[in-house]
Order: structure tokens, then sequence, then C-alpha cells
């Protein structure tokens, strides 16, 4: 038995969800004929308090398009510097977009009011005009930390005044939302547009969903065409969202626990320096310097575990719907066993 820690993207549609995909009714999206994409895309925009919704093939897509409808070629993106959106989505922003960003330090990956202030430019015609901030709830590079509900109220506040519009990259939302116990409904105050990921936690096999404003819904319909994400019967996709949503956002808790056991394990290690704190379901932790992710990724794989590296000297570890109570105490156990 492999268990694989890469990420929450590896979990395969339980026979539940596959009985729901196969049962579902479809039409040709494309014509707007798919019932099923139509109700995921309903359900989705009334959880998040918002008016319309577009289902993607990918929350990077989601993400794009998202950006794509607040902006203009020329205009600036403030967001944190090692954003999803900036770092790990193939120059999507100024390819797609036109735009350029200005990265923030943030406090884990959350910017604040003071930083935004701090880099919204002038009107000078010698500097981009500031157009979007744009937040990650949970941010995937600082391990799943968490913005509260209070702390983007007030982001919100101040971005309006400066007539700033607001993007949400929420690929792992629920998680900040079983960590904080906020609402998901409130989201939709503070945002014009908002992605989320079903692949991920939540465990379906494909696609995400970017709602949003009524303002911005026919541009982000034109935009999935444009950038190739239009469907045919992408119904059967669908219901495995919509099953998800249905039944895997109250067992999230669940992976934050095993994350949470899994750091303070790492912890205990003489060949790990420092874990970050685990808010979520994410465990970054970096190695000591004569330990390599390599060869620690070498030495967990004899185990049949698989984790990733994430850097030079760190290693990311997420846990998942296809990751139970059984793997963790051989995970635990594993780590405990290790020596270099």
């Amino acid at each position: 038995m492999i268990i694989d820690l890469r990420s929450d993207t590896v979990t395969k549609p339980t026979p539940a969800m596959k009985d729901a995909m196969f049962a579902a009714e479809v039409g040709d999206d494309v014509f707007g004929e798919d019932p099923t994409v139509k109700q995921l895309e309903e359900k989705c925009a009334a959880l998040l308090g918002m008016d319309a919704a577009v289902y993607c093939p990918s929350g990077t897509m989601t993400n794009q398009i998202g950006i794509n409808v607040l902006t203009q070629p020329y205009d600036e993106v403030i967001c944190y510097k090692g954003a999803h959106i900036y770092k790990y989505e193939g120059g999507g922003l100024m390819g797609n977009s036109h735009v350029s960003v200005k990265l923030l330090q943030g406090d884990r990956g959350r910017i604040s009011v003071d930083e935004i202030a701090a880099n919204i430019n002038n009107d000078d015609q010698h500097y981009p005009h500031s157009a979007v901030v744009a937040l990650e709830n949970t941010v995937v590079r600082e391990a799943g930390s968490v913005y509260k509900i209070n702390d983007i109220e007030k982001i919100a506040a101040f971005a309006r005044s400066k007539n700033l519009c607001m993007h949400l990259d929420g690929a792992r939302l629920f998680n900040a939302l079983t960590a904080t116990g906020d609402r998901a409904a409130d989201y939709g105050k503070y945002f014009d547009t908002i992605s989320i990921c079903l692949s991920k936690g939540l465990g379906a096999p494909v696609g995400s969903v970017l709602v949003c404003k009524n303002e911005f819904a026919r541009k982000a319909r034109r935009m999935h065409k444009v950038f190739g994400g239009a469907w045919r019967q992408a119904g059967y996709l669908a219901a495995a969202g919509i099953y998800a949503l249905d039944h895997h956002v109250g067992r999230l808790a669940e992976d934050h626990v095993r994350a949470k056991k899994i750091g303070a394990c790492l912890q205990q290690q003489s060949y790990v320096k420092s874990v970050m704190p685990v808010d979520t379901n994410i465990v970054i932790f970096e190695l000591i310097s004569t330990v390599t992710p390599a060869l620690f990724l070498e030495k967990i794989g004899e185990h049949h575990i698989k984790a990733l590296a994430f850097s030079a000297t760190e290693i990311r570890i997420v846990t998942h719907l296809d990751f139970d109570d059984v793997m963790l105490e051989r995970t635990i156990n594993t780590c405990n066993k290790l020596r270099f």
C-alpha cells in the first residue's frame, strides 16, 4: 500500500461519488443545456452569497478568469509574494491579462490593510494602475495559513474605499472555513470574484468554480470559452462536485487533526530544523542542512510513502480524503524510525 501525501489532489472518487456521476443528467454545456452543471453553478453561487458561477476544469483557470474580468491590460494586482496566482500559474497573469503584480510580504502570506495602503500606486503615468487586491485562503505556500472573516472585512472595506476590486483564490476555502467556523455565505459580501476548487480537499476528480457578481458574469463566461474551458457533457464531472459539497465538507476537520499530529511528530525529529504552524491540512517543514529533500523522499519512499519537495530545504505533506488513521499511524512510525 502506497501512502501518497504529496497533495490533496491525489484522491480518487468514492463509490458513492461514482454512483452520483453515472446517474447524472447531462446535456451540451456550451449550449447551456447541461442541467447538472447548472445545478452545481447555482449551488456554489448561493453557497458563497454570490450572483453567478462558471464551472471550469481547474483552479488555475478560475483564478485567471477571475483576475481577467476585473482588470484591463497594464493594470496591477496586489497580492502576497508567494500567491498561487503569481507563483504557480505559469505566468498567466502576465500572459492572459497583461497585468503586472505588486508583491507583498504578508504574515504567513496574509497581507494587511497597512501593507496594501503602502503599495497602491499614485495616479501617475509612470506606474501601472492598481486595480485588484487578491487574497488566498488558505495560503498554500505558508502551510495552509488562514484568513479570518473579520480581517477580510477590513481589507475589503479599505479596497473599496480606494476603488480596488477584490479576488479570492479559495482553492481550499472550505478548509479555512472548517478552521475558523466562519460562514461561506459571508464571503460574497467582500469579493467580486471567488475561485473554489472541488478537486482538492473535497475529493472530486476534476473541476473548480468561479463565483462572481452579475456584472462580471457575461465576461467570465466568454473568457471561459477563450481559455479553452468550454465543456460538452460536463454534468458527469459536475455531479462529483455536487456530491463533494454535500458529503465531504464536514469531514475536513479529520484531515486537520491528522496533519497536526504529523506536524507534532516532525517537531520531535533530529533531522527536522523547523515545522511551520499547522492550521489546516498542510504540513511544511524544513530539514537540517545535512539532509536534502531528495534524501528524505528516498528514505520515506522505501516505506512506500510519498511527499513533495517544496523548496531546496523544505518538504510538504498534505492530508486528504484517502488518508486514514491506519495510514497516519504508519506515517508517524516511519518518521520516528528514520535515521540519517
